[in-house]
């Protein structure tokens, strides 16, 4: 992918704004960011149903409010080692639009820390070497204070991995 490719991805996710008010969560320590827009519901964990040949980014479904959703660990798209659940454990509900379709996707994360506001001035799109992560699977990343925010680019991890799951069973 070109760099005025990843340029001109990174900046739409602001939609012609200048600040995003995402949900901030960790995984493995690392702080991510989604589009506040896209949050349905946090749940404290819910009992999970393991579907059987499933690959481990979606490896199990949950019942919210009567509908059996898909339940994705997005560390598996990034690589991370897998956590333990914690006190602090949330699952975010999601409504994506996926090949036309929308849909809802719980993503089980670390912690959910806060809603808030970041600016597309303090953003840059990922570095093109370097990265220990797909650039395609980052919107952009965002300087605060002392840290970084990943803004993953939910739509291609989940084409991606829905990609993968269709040539294992092939």
């Amino acid at each position: 992918m070109s760099e005025t490719g990843l340029k001109s991805d990174y900046r739409a996710v602001w939609k012609d704004a200048e600040e995003l008010s995402v949900l901030t969560f960790s995984l493995n320590g690392e702080t991510f960011a989604i589009d506040a827009v896209v949050v349905q519901e946090i749940l404290d964990l819910l009992p999970e149903t393991n579907v059987p040949g499933s690959l481990p980014f979606v490896g199990s479904v949950i019942n919210f409010r009567g509908k059996v959703i898909p339940l994705a660990d997005i560390r598996v798209a990034f690589g991370m080692e897998a956590a333990n659940v914690t006190i602090d454990s949330r699952i975010v509900v999601t409504e994506l639009e996926l090949d036309g379709e929308t849909t809802l996707i719980g993503i089980r994360t670390d912690k959910v820390h806060e809603v808030t506001q970041l600016s597309l001035s303090a953003s840059e799109p990922p570095p093109i070497v370097g990265m220990r992560w797909r650039a395609d699977y980052i919107h952009a990343l965002v300087k605060r204070e002392r840290e970084f925010i990943i803004i993953p680019n939910l739509q291609a991890i989940f084409s991606s991995q829905r990609a993968s799951a269709v040539r294992a069973t092939a």
